[in-house]
């Protein structure tokens, strides 16, 4: 039975990857999950600079899913470079890094820094908003998009992953313009601009007033934007919005994606990675399914 995926050349030993922003570079998780068994660890968006964030409260509580408007605070690729990337070395994982910035030349600064640096991809997050263009998301626009996407794929060393928006009208027309930008990859969805009113204090529930969604509320939405992105682009797909178990990214890969990644579900159950990992080994052997590749968008 072969659980093996590859994306852009790289090999990965199962789809089962971590969603950036809910798992750390896994230092926390360790305990928890043998890094060891997953496909790859996607790190928390890393800039050029420590980010502070956003106010709080930045997190709240949905039906069947979270808001959070945390603002990637991150320490900056100097102490992630020093500290996250040895940690994660000593793991037979493959290492994802998740890059955001404020404009193209943050973008760049970062992706330069690790062209040097022992990882394996990087996802580019471009629902940071474009401070050079009113705040409007970059991945928000077809021609932005595939400009920053044409930008650090000229500097990248590592095959790029441009992380989508599902803010948007079309997302096929996002997907094509990575595409033809020359990403490698895309990964999708990213969190659903969402709001909370506390009904007792007649305030927003988060300081930021809007937050992102995620959790098993926008996994229908994810699914048809996965569909819909694999039948317009021939580069692959990594997956993510909602999933909670190996049905869930059994799901995901029928739908069209190579790759699969597990976000709010680590926050209710530190287990969740491996656990889907053991139930698409356990789906496999129910089917007689030897090569998982067969499962990637099967359902036409």
């Amino acid at each position: 039975m072969n659980t093996e995926i590859t994306i852009a050349g790289v090999t990965f030993k199962n789809p089962v990857m971590t969603a950036s922003g809910t798992f750390g570079s896994g230092m926390e998780y360790a305990e928890f999950v043998d890094l060891n068994h997953l496909g790859a660890v996607v790190t928390k968006g890393v800039a050029n600079t420590a980010w502070e964030g956003n106010p709080t409260p930045r997190v709240a509580e949905t039906y069947g899913g979270m808001l959070n408007a945390i603002g990637l605070q991150n320490p900056g690729i100097d102490v992630f470079v020093q500290r996250d990337i040895p940690f994660l070395k000593q793991f037979d994982t493959k290492i994802i890094v998740n890059v955001c910035g404020r404009s193209v030349a943050d973008y760049v600064e970062v992706v330069e820094r690790l062209a040097q640096e022992p990882v394996d991809m990087l996802e580019i997050n471009v629902s940071c908003p474009n401070v050079k263009h009113g705040g409007i998301a970059f991945g928000q626009d077809p021609k932005c998009l595939f400009d920053i996407t044409k930008e650090i794929k000229a500097k990248a060393k590592q095959p790029i992953i441009m992380k989508l928006s599902p803010n948007v009208t079309d997302i096929a027309e996002m997907a094509k313009a990575a595409e033809a930008a020359g990403s490698d990859a895309i990964s999708l969805i990213n969190t659903i601009t969402g709001m909370k009113i506390d009904i007792h204090k007649r305030a927003f529930a988060l300081a930021n007033k809007t937050g992102g969604l995620s959790g098993p509320a926008i996994k229908p939405v994810a699914v048809r934007m996965v569909y819909q992105a694999a039948n317009a682009v021939n580069i692959p797909i990594i997956g993510m919005g909602g999933i909670a178990n190996a049905e869930d990214a059994i799901e995901f890969m029928l739908a069209g994606a190579h790759g699969v990644a597990v976000g709010a579900m680590n926050f209710v159950n530190p287990y969740a990675t491996a656990e889907i990992v053991k139930g698409i080994e356990a789906y496999m052997k129910q089917y007689q399914i030897e090569n998982i590749s067969d499962l990637i968008g099967s359902v036409k």
